[in-house]
């Protein structure tokens, strides 16, 4: 592994003090990161198909207009007012329409599906849903649109008939959802075939697996409502998935060749549309094999792959298929410690590792039309950027990005033009065109949205984690009146699980501006990326295993030690935030080191594992039967006693991701042992607080931490 030199970076979000009159509200700073503070950037940005052309909304988001890559002509294509007009909508902006080829537009409004002519001008109505269609996924190639309704898949053919997939009247029998609850990559359940000859489905079976009530109290009297809730070493989903022919009207059903609750995930579609692609892992997420199937069949052809690990195996990324005229894929692999790139034949044959960094990739971004070029965000050397590179089927691997920072990168259907936007410590945004040969033009930059506000500072550095070796980011924020030789309070706000980074290379340093505004009431915030956080590669966020708490704890303890050696920390007044895992940390860290924080405040927190949902929970905890003492030693309620600290539980009453029965167990053991702490609900919101409501939920934090951090 390379070594991951020490980065010493400080973001001056504020140029000069002069000027500098206006003061954030904790409203805006909740509200209007992305909105009155977006950085300047091309919205909607899309290659035109078949092109070398681009096209953005311009004009407050009301017109589109196209610019060709090779001489910069630009040409008004549309605008709103005339699109309204041809198709009889009324849309407010041109958000969500796409590009359906060269000359043709797909325009949605109100579960309605148009088509809109740049040559002629006309539009026409494709496909109108039902009101209370769900998942509606569109196939570009025949125009036929999927959707569910209930448990049940359907679709719209061309003709605008409505075809009835499934037929289920269990109503625990879903198709066409989300499966595992969105664990490994799934983000849909409908997934059409290159030529729409075929619609592949997920099915899950939640026959067997617990109601969990969640109240809903909009009604008189209130009412429960079941949801399905698998919780750790109980009763699990049994998937399928489902094989539609459009020309027989039949479905064949592939099932898990292993055991009945195995996870299948990953599909992908060969593009000859003869075979399927499915990852199977077992229920321990330690084997998982992808396999290949017959499509028109549904019978099993061959396993390519097979992967163990003793801690976890985790398919994320379906096969990727970089040529419409091969069957040759490329299919994603953290077996030698990070995702890499490897070439394989549908026959099952390594044809090339393309890559082997000692860095992840995150994801295939697309390929060139020859298929002879691969590309996909990485993180390179340094975790806190994502950059994009491009790998040929030799191995030859290239830098596209030149900019250190947080990059999205969209290549054009030939590979010959790349579109980038990026942002880092010092720059809000900038967009940039590179060629074929990588050479760049600056097509828009945005100026600093924060120049007439009061903004402190922020720096990056790294610490060593708690095994002695391993870097751990961090950043640290200050006021914009910072005194060295003054003593300030400090905020620590925590996540600490997988599947997160919370210190990166954009601007702000991937903050919330809140924690701006709480710097400019005279604190400090402080975070740090623990071992067990995204980006860093398998051993860096396996060492939570089967013991969730422990080393994120001692690394945060780290990070502690750290502030306790700065000058100007007052080491008596510190408080600590989280929400979800980020809630465990705060509840864990409160009730194991009582003796470190005077504050916590916690969100959702997941207090008990054994209550939370099997997908997640067993990859990282495995069962209470396998592993009692990590259950047990990261328990939050065998450690009530212990608490000296202000505690503050916050928890969305319609949670469904971690219940309320992980704060209500908590709370009860809180109550038998005597101790006091302070609870808020927040009624018929879900597992975060969104929306306007989002206010009173940071007023309510942080004026918590204030108070009682004095």
């Amino acid at each position: 592994m390379k070594k991951i030199s020490i980065v010493f970076l400080t973001c001056f979000i504020a140029i000069s003090a002069f000027g500098q009159t206006k003061k954030l509200t904790l409203q805006q700073s909740v509200l209007e990161q992305n909105r009155q503070f977006r950085a300047d950037k091309l919205v909607g940005f899309q290659w035109i198909p078949n092109t070398t052309s681009y096209s953005y909304y311009s004009d407050n988001l009301t017109k589109i207009v196209a610019v060709s890559a090779i001489d910069s002509k630009t040409t008004e294509v549309l605008t709103l007012a005339d699109l309204n007009s041809a198709l009889g909508t009324n849309l407010k902006n041109f958000f969500g329409v796409q590009w359906i080829d060269s000359n043709a537009l797909l325009v949605t409004e109100n579960g309605k599906y148009y088509t809109y002519s740049t040559s002629s001008k006309k539009g026409t109505l494709m496909q109108e849903t039902k009101a209370d269609c769900k998942n509606p996924t569109f196939d570009k190639k025949r125009r036929n649109l999927a959707f569910t309704e209930n448990n049940n898949l359907y679709y719209y053919n061309a003709n605008k008939e409505l075809i009835q997939v499934t037929n289920e009247t269990n109503e625990a029998i879903v198709s066409g959802q989300f499966f595992a609850r969105s664990e490994f990559g799934i983000s849909n359940g409908i997934f059409w075939s290159p030529k729409s000859n075929f619609l592949a489905f997920y099915q899950k079976d939640q026959t067997e697996v617990a109601d969990y009530p969640i109240l809903d109290i909009n009604e008189t009297p209130g009412k429960l409502v079941n949801i399905k809730y698998p919780m750790i070493g109980q009763k699990s989903e049994k998937p399928r998935v489902g094989i539609y022919n459009l020309a027989t009207k039949k479905t064949v059903f592939i099932s898990p060749k292993g055991n009945p609750d195995d996870y299948l995930t990953n599909i992908s579609w060969t593009p000859d549309e003869k075979f399927v692609l499915i990852a199977e892992l077992n229920r321990s997420q330690n084997d998982m094999s992808l396999n290949v199937y017959d499509a028109q069949t549904g019978n099993f052809v061959r396993t390519i792959l097979n992967e163990k690990n003793d801690k976890w195996v985790e398919p994320e990324h379906p096969a990727f298929f970089p040529s419409e005229v091969s069957t040759n894929f490329v299919w994603i692999s953290e077996k030698e410690g990070f995702n890499n790139l490897y070439y394989y034949s549908i026959e099952g044959k390594l044809i090339k590792q393309l890559t082997q960094n000692k860095f992840p990739v995150r994801e295939i971004i697309g390929s060139n039309s020859a298929g002879s070029e691969i590309y996909f965000k990485s993180t390179g050397e340094n975790p806190t950027n994502m950059l994009a590179y491009k790998v040929d089927l030799k191995g030859n691997q290239t830098l596209i990005t030149k900019d250190q920072g947080i990059h999205t990168c969209i290549p054009n259907f030939e590979g010959s033009y790349f579109f980038d936007e990026y942002s880092n410590h010092a720059t809000p945004s900038k967009s940039l065109l590179y060629t074929k040969n990588l050479k760049a033009t600056t097509l828009l930059e945005s100026k600093n949205k924060f120049t007439d506000y009061q903004m402190g500072t922020s720096e990056v550095k790294t610490i060593k984690s708690a095994d002695g070796t391993t870097d751990l980011y961090t950043r640290l924020i200050k006021p914009s009146t910072f005194d060295p030789t003054k003593k300030y309070p400090v905020l620590v706000y925590v996540y600490g699980g997988p599947h997160a980074q919370l210190i990166t290379n954009s601007y702000l340093d991937g903050a919330n501006l809140w924690m701006y505004w709480m710097a400019e009431q005279g604190y400090l915030i402080f975070t740090v990326d623990n071992r067990g956080s995204d980006n860093r590669g398998f051993a860096f966020e396996s060492a939570i295993h089967g013991k969730l708490g422990v080393n994120e704890i001692e690394d945060q303890m780290k990070g502690i030690d750290y502030l306790k050696s700065l000058p100007y920390v007052d080491a008596n007044r510190l408080a600590i935030h989280g929400w979800s895992f980020g809630g465990f940390m705060t509840t864990s860290i409160m009730l194991r080191k009582p003796d470190v924080f005077k504050v916590g405040v916690a969100g959702g927190p997941v207090t008990d594992w054994k209550y939370y949902e099997v997908m997640y929970g067993e990859r990282y905890m495995d069962t209470p039967t396998e592993n009692q003492k990590g259950f047990d030693e990261a328990n939050t309620l065998n450690y009530v006693k212990n608490l000296k600290g202000k505690l503050l539980l916050i928890h969305g009453t319609s949670d469904d991701t971690v219940v309320m029965q992980h704060n209500f167990a908590l709370i009860k053991k809180f109550i038998e042992a005597e101790k006091q702490v302070d609870f808020f609900p927040y009624p018929m919101h879900e597992h975060n607080v969104m929306g306007k409501d989002r206010v009173h939920l940071m007023t309510k934090v942080l004026n918590y931490v204030i108070e009682n951090n004095k």
